[in-house]
């Protein structure tokens, strides 16, 4: 694929390693690469999980490449279809990607991450926004993390720029997981493993709602789901395996799930 991004494929589960020494922080070139690669997942119909993880143990991303900013990229530049990590901003991805963290989340990387629906991190990570010193904004973590954890800490985080342990993290619902660093990866990919086996149709709408749902009341989020008012909705409650959960269930035995 390219030096900066390595992907391995294992069933329907596709990991992506960016791998951009020292610190896997995010060039424009090393963000469009990301953004088709998660294109080509959300579009294939034969997978149904990802893993996102970065090489090496002191960095799992810096953010953005400051090199690259200062031989004139901009913040707002041309970062692809995904937007800065070829995540935040691709529309449609309605599969589980899982975050492996192994190393210090900065800026863009701990929006990376954010990003992503399950984070597993090593017992070394940390987190931190350090945007307000440099005098500027955390734009995706400006929206993402007053809805991830209680408003007044994430204001904290993004006001002062302070860095989160991983215990912290976790205290706050931030990470499902902390592992010892030889422990993370197994972790994950039994994880994985599991969510590959899992009702794909199901994981989708639970995504579609989620996200559809940010914007919306309760009733009305509820009305659009009752009355099959969404896509990814209207697609299962007319599928094979909607009536597969039924026929396992009533059979006493593992469902069989096709995606359709």
């Amino acid at each position: 694929m390219s030096e900066a991004i390595r992907i391995h494929r294992e069933g329907a589960i596709l990991e992506v390693t960016m791998d951009r020494p020292k610190a896997n922080a995010i060039n424009p070139k090393t963000s469009r690469l990301m953004g088709e690669t998660f294109k080509a997942f959300r579009d294939d119909p034969d997978l149904r999980v990802a893993v996102l993880k970065t090489a090496g143990d002191k960095f799992f991303c810096a953010g953005m490449d400051l090199k690259a900013r200062s031989e004139g990229e901009t913040a707002d530049g041309d970062w692809g279809i995904g937007g800065f990590g070829g995540l935040q901003e691709l529309r449609g991805l309605n599969k589980p990607v899982i975050a492996c963290v192994n190393g210090m989340a900065v800026g863009g990387g701990f929006e990376l991450a954010l990003s992503c629906d399950l984070i597993y991190a090593s017992d070394h990570s940390s987190f931190a926004l350090p945007e307000i010193r440099a005098g500027t904004l955390a734009d995706a973590a400006s929206v993402r993390l007053p809805k991830r954890m209680p408003y007044h800490i994430a204001m904290e985080l993004l006001f002062t720029g302070r860095w989160m342990d991983v215990a912290e993290a976790h205290r706050w619902g931030l990470v499902n997981e902390v592992l010892p660093k030889e422990k993370l990866e197994e972790r994950v990919w039994e994880v994985a493993r599991l969510l590959a086996n899992g009702p794909p149709l199901v994981f989708a709408a639970i995504k579609e709602a989620a996200r559809v749902s940010e914007s919306l009341s309760f009733q009305d989020a509820m009305n659009r789901l009752t009355r099959r008012q969404l896509a990814t909705v209207d697609v299962l409650y007319g599928s094979e395996d909607s009536l597969e959960g039924a026929r396992a269930f009533a059979e006493k035995r593992a469902p069989v799930w096709k995606g359709r």
